[in-house]
């Protein structure tokens, strides 16, 4: 008996290290498992890594000749909210690349800005925007007159009857980077466990390899276990290179247990893994299984949190949504990464996941075909 299990093992190893190397060896499955998921990563990192700071590209026409006046362009330019665009020099100019968005705003020192009077200089500065950036030029507005408000002071006592205060928290809230790269983990995670089998099995079923194998003594349930160890290194591998450019290039703190999410992720692998094995499993070729692939695939990207926060979508949806396979594996990356959270910290998110996991690979056994 010991011997048995000993050999049925070895055949799972011997399968596992054949399934490995195939993808390997397999440039497009590369791609789209791993090089496919680092150009979401940068394309929506790049547009949600500002974290929140506050930038606009403006246009400078000092046509005072003042001291002050010149200490101000200095000042503005030297600023990190500001980014002076120093190539335009009239106001026609201005006007015309605020016309085609090349401008958030133009910031005019008329030529009395900066006059000496009897308690300092004084002066009007104007502030020039389009209707499409009616908003950018508001806040700019209300900027510049809380940097003047403050130069004034230096002139002029001010009593000022309100006041406001600040008080930072010692919580870490989430950045939208953040929540863009835990639902970019869950798109790689759809990627290499759903399309990877999906793919590969009506291929292998065309090609007649799955019909000689069935002729052996191997098993369903040994090919399925080499299949899901090969997924997850596989999976890991290409989540581990993930972390290491969002860390690099944008500048993701990880906050939570390394080990805890790495075992996570891998029972997210194996849960999902199990769709890819049933679909694959139970189609003849490619044109049965990717209209019914899509249909899985899709509500769970655009429902589960992959591109956009769940909070943002309507209650109802949000409760349906709760319930879908990829939901939990995002949710659960997202609270141990961005709030150090621990895997019994978690177990709503574990529990949905061995529940779908139950499920999934019963109705995967029940309908895998070798041919």
């Amino acid at each position: 008996m010991r011997f048995s299990i000993k050999k049925q093992l070895l055949t799972v190893w011997m399968f596992f290290i054949i399934n490995t190397k195939r993808f390997f060896r397999d440039r497009l499955a590369i791609f789209f498992s791993i090089g496919f998921p680092l150009i979401f990563l940068f394309v929506f990192g790049g547009l949600n890594s500002g974290g929140g700071d506050i930038s606009f590209n403006v246009a400078l026409i000092n046509q005072s000749q003042s001291d002050f006046a010149g200490q101000f362009e200095t000042q503005l330019k030297d600023s990190d909210i500001v980014s002076v665009n120093e190539e335009v020099t009239t106001i026609d100019d201005a006007r015309d690349r605020m016309s085609r968005s090349e401008l958030d705003a133009t910031i005019v020192l008329p030529d009395t800005f900066g006059a000496l009077t009897e308690t300092g200089p004084t002066g009007n500065a104007q502030v020039i925007f389009t209707q499409n950036n009616a908003q950018s030029g508001a806040a700019l507005t209300s900027i510049l007159d809380q940097q003047f408000a403050a130069i004034n002071s230096e002139f002029v006592d001010t009593s000022v009857p309100f006041t406001v205060t600040s008080e930072q928290l010692n919580e870490r809230s989430l950045s939208a980077f953040d929540y863009a790269f835990a639902g970019l983990l869950g798109f790689a995670i759809i990627g290499m466990g759903i399309f990877g089998p999906m793919n590969v099995f009506p291929e292998l079923k065309k090609m007649g390899i799955l019909r000689r194998l069935s002729t052996t003594p191997l098993r369903v349930w040994q090919y399925f276990l080499a299949t899901m160890m090969g997924q997850a290194v596989i999976g890991i591998i290409g989540i581990a290179i993930m972390f290491i450019v969002a860390i690099a290039v944008f500048n993701l703190e990880m906050v939570g247990n390394w080990f805890e999410l790495g075992l996570f992720i891998v029972l997210g692998i194996t849960m999902i893994l199990g769709i890819g094995l049933a679909l694959g499993g139970w189609a003849k070729n490619e044109r049965q299984v990717a209209p019914l692939g899509n249909i899985i695939v899709f509500p769970m990207l655009f429902l589960s949190g992959t591109f956009f926060p769940r909070f943002l979508m309507p209650e109802w949806v949000q409760g349906i949504s709760t319930y879908l396979p990829l939901t939990p594996v995002i949710d659960g990356i997202r609270l141990i990464t961005t709030e150090g959270r621990h895997l019994i910290e978690i177990l709503p998110q574990l529990g949905l996941i061995g529940i779908w996991m139950v499920v999934i690979y019963i109705i995967a056994f029940r309908v895998f075909r070798w041919e």
